[in-house]
């Protein structure tokens, strides 16, 4: 499972983006309902996630300070095995406009296992390989979406191909299913009909449900950073996928 739960920032707040100021408001889905709610909701959804994960099944949730501490908390609460802290560090962040902060940089993957007795799935040696034959370190340094990645629209929290496709590669089994309980833009489904898995998106939101189904239907050139494929490409049969609203 990979987990991009609402990370309650908006509220207020400005950031910077072509270098104008503008608002961070994401939607009503992702602002506050304070501190108590909020990690109800994240006891709540891990809660669910966990009942329905393979005994040797791991789920991976992205966040910044605005929610993974809960999730962490909730994760320990509920008796998931904490795998790794994954830190993404984004090369290129938005400045920060008010310069009493150092320049927000990262965002934070918690990486867990269903419970103790869990045995997980961790394909080391691909890993190793795609570092250079050394063991790969839990900093991962990576840019965040480019224009390849939203050719069929984008999403306020869209996450990076590279990103999605290392975590399944190095999680998820051949034959394995991928969970992605808030869909958003499919990014979790991409990655998982390029590595050949199975793929199952949870979305309430019908333009986005939309947006997915545009992104995996055209696949094969999101997996190329927006570069058409030289010759057709026929997706096996059980790479097709099924996304509902609700």
């Amino acid at each position: 499972m990979f987990a991009d739960p609402p990370y309650f920032l908006s509220n207020g707040g400005s950031t910077c983006k072509s270098g104008k100021r503008v608002s961070v408001d994401k939607g009503a889905w992702d602002r506050s309902l304070g501190v108590d709610e909020n990690h109800e909701f994240n006891r709540t959804w891990l809660a669910a996630c966990q009942r329905v994960l393979a005994p040797n099944g791991t789920i991976w949730v992205s966040g910044t300070s605005h929610v993974i501490y809960s999730v962490g908390f909730a994760m320990q609460q509920l008796g998931f095995k904490l795998l790794n802290e994954i830190v993404w560090e984004k090369p290129n962040p938005p400045p920060n406009l008010s310069c009493r902060y150092f320049t927000h940089s990262t965002e934070t993957v918690l990486w867990a296992a269903r419970d103790r007795k869990s045995k997980h799935h961790f394909d080391y040696p691909a890993m190793r390989a795609q570092n250079g034959g050394k063991q790969m370190k839990s900093v991962w340094r990576m840019l965040a979406p480019g224009r390849g990645e939203k050719l069929q629209g984008n999403h306020p929290t869209q996450k990076p191909l590279e990103l999605l496709s290392r975590i399944v590669r190095a999680s998820c089994p051949e034959g394995g299913v991928v969970l992605d309980p808030f869909n958003g833009s499919g990014t979790t489904g991409v990655a998982a009909l390029a590595a050949g898995r199975r793929y199952i998106g949870i979305e309430r939101e019908a333009a986005y449900v939309a947006l997915t189904q545009r992104r995996l239907e055209d696949a094969p050139v999101a997996i190329r950073g927006g570069q058409p494929a030289a010759a057709p490409v026929v997706m096996p049969p059980r790479a097709r996928l099924r996304v509902a609203a609700g």
